[in-house]
């Protein structure tokens, strides 16, 4: 009995991916050993039997190269109209993308899967457009070869003696969802290439003497053979774990495959891929950065990024490292931190006297890698012909070699000095003296010169007989050896420290670049301030204009308003909207619209792209070397990731402040409620009773009249109140200000009828020269009312209310005291929020309403309001209001 019980983790991931490949649109590949066998004739009849089933089915591209039996499967298929793509002074027909995406049918056949696009298409080869289709939603039905699979390309070409240069990625051929071999025997297609079925008579003549002989069918035949059983087993095992049906895999494998500028990688990385498709496990490649990096041409830098791309392409994972040690210690000490089991390297091409002497890459990782299994297969990792050993020490300029030979004729003169008064051998210790100073100022090359020149001289000032080259005693041999070796060693030695300096500063450069980015991005405070760092950085670190492009809520990327970024046409913002919608790179460098001016990267966050880097070279870009593209991939990232961060921040805010918005009108409303509903009820009771008490006393009824005409008082200031409110809310509030003097704004206030019964309490005690003050009068009339409202409400009947004020500097002060409860501690600042109440008092309470418009009617005249308590006892408000220059009142004439 079996007591395993299944991983959760690898059980919802299975779920996931099966859930995933259920809801995803489904691709069908017909595929075959070589052209004429069928595969297009198959696409059509299944196409035929799907429309008779009532599925919407359209023909995106079908190619029947005259082929009538062919063509008459086209009857009753939707055919969708091509586009004309100008290219070399004539037009050409291509798939039409968008009309395609527009229409959405259920099923579209696209014929010739490894055809490459018309420049100026949106992709540069039919697949991508097929995956685009794919990821809309719409079922696909294609056709291949196997010839134009990625991995075989060497293979294929070793067997035909034929480049195929339309590739299919083998990526693609793994997300389809059934693989159907379409066979001929390699007889029966030689005779349909004979009866001109194939090709037209002239071609099938060409075909038969190259591509089409009967070895080459034969041996493509076995190839499609072998790749449908390998995906007929891929999908065995997708069956046996979504299943739970365990058996004894050769799991866990990890292989590992180095590469560099030779053009021997590409083999390796396809011969990598296709033991890794074989063996179902993951793969990576590698390049070392090492001190070789820093002489490698741009050429060479370019074809390590085409190998590194290849890679990725054929679906392996890419690593860039830099080297530390030997080239084998840094191999396995990565393959040994990311667990691979099978290490792929190339046969090693230099002579055996040079591995004897100089070491071999191969046999190191062979002797060292412990249980990591080694694949020798053809071509060694990286590795290019060797350049003459002239070429490779002539790298410095012409200038060092002459300050060498400079350097040289000193160290002579010093050593004529003191030759004889020393020893021969302090002599040679000034020649090494010299070699070490040209070493590690000048290179390698200068220190080998300065090494034979040193010899030289020595042997013909310094050794008998003099001012010759002749040598009487042999002895002096092995001390012109060992100081010419000894000068090979230092240059060397120093050569190896420079690059080794120069990689670490590179490693410094980006690392500072990253850093300071980092702190720019942390210091930037709001989603503007950091798009504005990250197209700075950007712009700094890649020579080049930034630009950040976010979406808006349907999706659609917006033009940027940002002085640094450059500015973006149609065009270029069609290849940004692609990149957002797709969440794959694009643009200038890569696969997909390669025609743009700029490289667009996308920003993805957590939940998916959150906007677009752009980057506009000034020249050749920067990030072409695999240092550099990552440096630039990990500054997408991190803008992302902070971008993202301010993003949630500020809806946060946002969502935050409609939270305590939602409380606040909820609060609001239930004090309004009940604060209408009191004085409503007062002045109905009040009401009803004099209407319905006919002999209602005279006085009686004049009490009850009074008390509704209060209580309609209370209503009104509450409504007032909450117009105010909302009007402050809004920011609508329209200030009307005038050069009024304080006492005719007292006296308005005084004078309202809402003090008319205790304004007699109010003391005002004003200086005759007080300044005129530029101030809304009604607004500032309202405030002092609110101030003396609340003063006398919470004040004890019969004690009085002061008002006095002065000016002081460039401001003027109202104070309004009372000699009430006063306010309780810590509560000076919150008497001033919405809704806040006085804790302090046994008075019926406000609405919470009165003193959050003054301190709103303040602000906005640009003063302050507080509040604070007497000593004596009692509340103290101040109000605040800046003082100007009023304008000259005219002079009248006599």
């Amino acid at each position: 009995m079996d007591d395993r019980r299944p991983d959760p983790d690898q059980l919802l991931r299975r779920v996931q991916e099966e859930e995933t490949r259920v809801r995803r649109a489904k691709l069908k590949v017909f595929f075959g050993a070589a052209p004429g066998v069928g595969k297009t004739y198959a696409m059509l009849m299944e196409a035929q039997e799907r429309r008779a089933e009532g599925i919407d089915v359209v023909i995106g591209v079908v190619e029947t190269h005259g082929r009538s039996e062919t063509a008459a499967l086209l009857e009753g298929l939707e055919v969708l109209p091509r586009k004309e793509l100008a290219y070399s002074g004539q037009f050409l027909p291509e798939f039409d993308l968008d009309a395609a995406l527009k229409r959405r049918p259920t099923l579209i056949l696209m014929d010739e899967l490894a055809h490459s696009n018309v420049k100026g298409s949106r992709h540069a080869k039919r697949w991508q457009d097929v995956i685009e289709l794919l990821d809309a939603g719409i079922d696909v039905h294609t056709t291949m070869n196997v010839q134009h699979l990625e991995s075989l390309k060497d293979v294929v070409a070793q067997i035909t003696g034929v480049i195929v240069r339309e590739n299919v990625p083998d990526t693609v051929m793994e997300r389809a969802d059934e693989v159907e071999l379409v066979d001929l025997p390699p007889d029966e297609l030689l005779v349909r290439l004979k009866e001109g079925k194939v090709y037209l008579p002239d071609q099938a003549r060409h075909a038969r003497e190259h591509f089409f002989r009967k070895g080459n069918l034969l041996a493509l035949r076995e190839l499609a053979l072998r790749h449908t059983a390998e995906s007929v087993d891929a999908q065995m095992r997708r069956y046996m774990a979504s299943e739970g049906i365990h058996k004894t895999w050769a799991a866990g494998d990890r292989l590992l495959v180095c590469v560099g500028p030779g053009e021997l990688s590409e083999r390796l990385i396809r011969g990598t891929r296709r033991m890794a498709g074989a063996l179902g496990a993951p793969w990576l490649a590698l390049y070392i950065e090492s001190r070789k990096h820093l002489r490698y041409t741009e050429a060479d830098r370019t074809r390590i990024e085409d190998n590194l791309r290849l890679a990725e392409k054929l679906g392996g994972e890419t690593a860039v490292i830099e080297g530390g040690g030997s080239l084998q210690e840094d191999i396995l000490t990565f393959a040994r931190d990311r667990n691979i089991t099978k290490l792929v390297v190339g046969k090693p091409s230099r002579p055996r006297w040079m591995e004897l002497v100089m070491g071999s890459t191969v046999d190191d990782l062979i002797r060292h890698s412990q249980d990591i299994d080694v694949y020798v297969i053809s071509g060694e990792p990286g590795r290019e012909p060797a350049a003459p050993l002239l070429r490779r020490t002539i790298t410095s300029p012409a200038r060092n070699y002459l300050l060498s030979a400079l350097t040289v004729a000193l160290a002579s003169a010093l050593a004529g000095l003191i030759f004889r008064r020393t020893e021969l051998a302090d002599v040679v210790m000034v020649y090494l003296l010299g070699i070490l100073i040209v070493a590690t100022r000048f290179g390698r090359g200068p220190s080998l010169l300065a090494s034979l020149l040193s010899v030289a001289a020595l042997d013909f000032l310094f050794i008998p007989p003099y001012l010759t080259f002749a040598v009487n005693d042999f002895r002096h041999m092995g001390t012109f050896a060992v100081m010419l070796l000894m000068g090979v060693v230092i240059g060397n030695l120093t050569e190896r420290i420079r690059a080794q300096a120069r990689l670490a500063r590179g490693r410094e450069q980006r690392t500072h670049a990253l850093y300071r980015l980092g702190q720019e991005l942390a210091r930037s405070a709001g989603s503007a301030a950091l798009v504005a760092s990250a197209i700075q950085n950007v712009a700094t670190q890649f020579q080049g204009q930034g630009v950040v492009l976010q979406p808006d809520e349907q999706g659609r990327l917006q033009t940027p308003e940002h002085p640094l970024a450059f500015p973006l046409n149609e065009q270029e913002l069609a290849v940004a909207q692609w990149v957002f919608d797709h969440a794959e790179p694009a643009g200038l460098g890569t696969l997909t619209l390669p025609g743009a001016r700029a490289t667009y990267l996308p920003l993805k966050g957590v939940a998916g792209p959150i906007g677009v880097m752009g980057v506009l070279p000034e020249g050749s870009p920067r990030w072409i070397e695999p240092d550099q593209r990552q440096l630039l991939e990990a500054f997408a990232n991190q803008t992302a990731l902070a971008l993202e961060r301010a993003l949630l921040a500020e809806q946060g805010a946002v969502d935050r402040r409609r939270a305590d918005e939602e409380r606040l009108r909820n609060a609001l409303l239930s004090s309004v409620s009940h604060d209408l509903r009191t004085p409503l009820g007062v002045i109905t009771g009040a009401v009803s009773t004099a209407l319905e008490t006919p002999d209602l006393p005279e006085p009686a009824r004049r009490e009850l009249l009074q008390s509704a005409q209060e209580e309609a008082q209370r209503l009104h200031r509450l409504v007032s109140n909450l117009l105010d409110i909302t009007r402050l809310e809004s920011g609508s509030l329209d200030l009307h200000t005038e050069w009024m003097p304080v006492e005719e704004v007292v006296g308005a206030a005084l004078n309202r009828r809402e003090l008319a019964t205790e304004a007699h309490r109010v003391r005002v005690s004003l200086p005759p020269d007080l300044p005129l003050v530029a101030m809304d009068g009604v607004l500032m009339e309202q405030l002092l009312l609110n101030l003396l409202d609340n003063a006398l409400k919470y004040s004890p009947p019969g004690s009085p209310v002061d008002i006095k004020a002065w000016a002081v500097g460039k401001s003027l002060t109202i104070s309004i005291s009372d000699q009430g409860p006063g306010i309780a501690p810590g509560d000076e600042e919150r008497i001033f929020e919405k809704l806040a109440r006085g804790q302090t008092t046994a008075h019926r309470p406000g609405s919470g309403l009165g003193l959050a418009i003054c301190k709103g009617i303040a602000t906005a005249h640009h003063g302050r309001i507080q509040a604070t308590n007497h000593l004596q006892g009692g509340a103290h408000f101040l109000v605040t209001l800046p003082l100007g220059t009023p304008p000259m009142m005219p002079v009248e004439g006599p």
